[in-house]
């Protein structure tokens, strides 16, 4: 049996901190981030069972994702005023109530309660990826996040065909029970192994979140970057949201295949770190560049392989489309976080609430384009949306000096703060 590591707030920092412990704080970020996705393949299911109109069926992830995103704006700051073991059991407690309530609902107004508590309380990831960075010395920091990361990224890459793969065999309901067992066990494992980290911070709860305004106002670069994810992120929602639909009624495809399906398209996860290095090299803005004209010609690829019957086209493509979104991920946070590192945390609960307002519209738009125009809308609005995040990343491209003026920006602003 693992022993429970020493108090985190009561010694420095190891060169022993065990890697099981580490692992388990890896998957279980990953499983809370999952609860976001493991209703978006199943929308045709869930909104036929609980009453909501097929066009309105998006809505069914974006309620949850817009939680999220609030949850990151007014919860995860929290961990710098409340002991972390503490905060990370409260919300896990929270969400799996929600799973659990949405396992039974059997009407939309309880289902999407529901699901509000689910995406405000898996915020509980975000606390988790700051905490780890106290349990390692410094030189092993960077790694040891990294490895966290793929945790973050296996959950959303990897929860879709897990929730296909269920409510193929046992209906969708199974999914939540799935998960809200899944939650038990790691709560059970945290309150075990996770060190106490009680924060140390003058501000208060109120000076958080109004230095939070004030620092997305003061930081042109923060705005674009979120602004750019919003998109892309939309977009992948988009797609996400109504292939489903188009492999079940053009491909007659069952859940189990469109599992597979999304299985396949997990492989873009694949291009973060590579686009990492190619951010370490300089290349910013032409992997920026990259990932947008990538989105773009996938989405209008996507609608030809779609017409001609190519599964495996389509399924390349999705590929393309995740690994543009992740890349542009890694790019943009890259960036935002060479401001100062006392407000990183802000800057990335700023940057992430953004992110996940835009893929809340995008999981509707992925509806009601496809119910009202079929794939080749949806796959058109795609499209469009990645060449307007293209021409807004333009304007910024015509000033050579605007990331340099962006930084100078936030180091003086940063006092001022912090």
């Amino acid at each position: 049996m693992p022993q429970p590591v020493p108090d985190a707030s009561q010694h420095q920092v190891t060169r022993r901190t065990p890697t099981v412990l580490i692992s388990v704080l890896a998957f279980a970020t990953g499983a809370s981030i999952a609860n976001l996705y493991y209703a978006q393949p199943l929308v045709a299911s869930i909104a036929r069972e609980i009453g909501i109109s097929p066009d309105l069926a998006g809505s069914v992830v974006s309620v949850t994702q817009i939680a999220y995103g609030l949850g990151l704006f007014l919860l995860v700051s929290l961990a710098d005023l409340i002991e972390n073991k503490r905060l990370v059991r409260i919300l896990l407690s929270i969400a799996t109530l929600g799973l659990i309530v949405s396992a039974l609902s059997s009407s939309a107004t309880i289902f999407f309660a529901a699901s509000f508590l689910v995406g405000l309380c898996s915020v509980a990831a975000q606390v988790l990826l700051p905490y780890i960075a106290h349990l390692v010395p410094e030189e092993r920091r960077g790694r040891v996040v990294g490895n966290v990361m793929a945790g973050v990224l296996s959950g959303i890459m990897l929860a879709r065909p897990i929730a296909l793969f269920i409510a193929g065999s046992f209906g969708w309901r199974s999914v939540f029970w799935f998960s809200a067992v899944l939650m038990i066990a790691i709560i059970l494992a945290l309150s075990w192994m996770m060190p106490r980290h009680e924060p140390r911070n003058a501000m208060g709860y109120h000076r958080i979140l109004t230095s939070m305004v004030r620092l997305f106002r003061d930081s042109p670069i923060l705005q674009r970057r979120a602004m750019y994810q919003a998109l892309m992120f939309g977009a992948f929602n988009m797609f996400w949201t109504a292939v489903p639909l188009l492999l079940a009624d053009r491909f007659g495809l069952s859940q189990h295949g469109i599992a597979l399906f999304a299985l396949a398209g997990a492989g873009g996860a694949l291009a973060a770190p590579f686009a990492g290095r190619l951010a370490d090299r300089g290349l910013i803005r032409i992997t920026s560049a990259g990932t947008m004209i990538v989105l773009g010609l996938s989405f209008y690829g996507a609608r030809w392989a779609a017409s001609g019957m190519s599964l495996i086209a389509l399924a390349l493509l999705a590929v393309l489309i995740d690994g543009a979104v992740q890349g542009n991920q890694v790019v943009s946070q890259r960036i935002i976080f060479s401001g100062p590192a006392a407000t990183r945390g802000r800057t990335n609960a700023i940057y992430m609430t953004m992110q996940f307002a835009g893929g809340a519209i995008g999981s509707v738009l992925g509806t009601v384009t496809y119910e009202r125009g079929g794939w080749t809308a949806t796959a058109t609005a795609g499209g469009i949306v990645a060449v307007i995040t293209l021409l807004l990343f333009a304007t910024e491209s015509r000033s050579g000096k605007f990331v340099l003026k962006a930084k100078e920006n936030q180091n003086e602003n940063a006092k001022r703060r912090d």
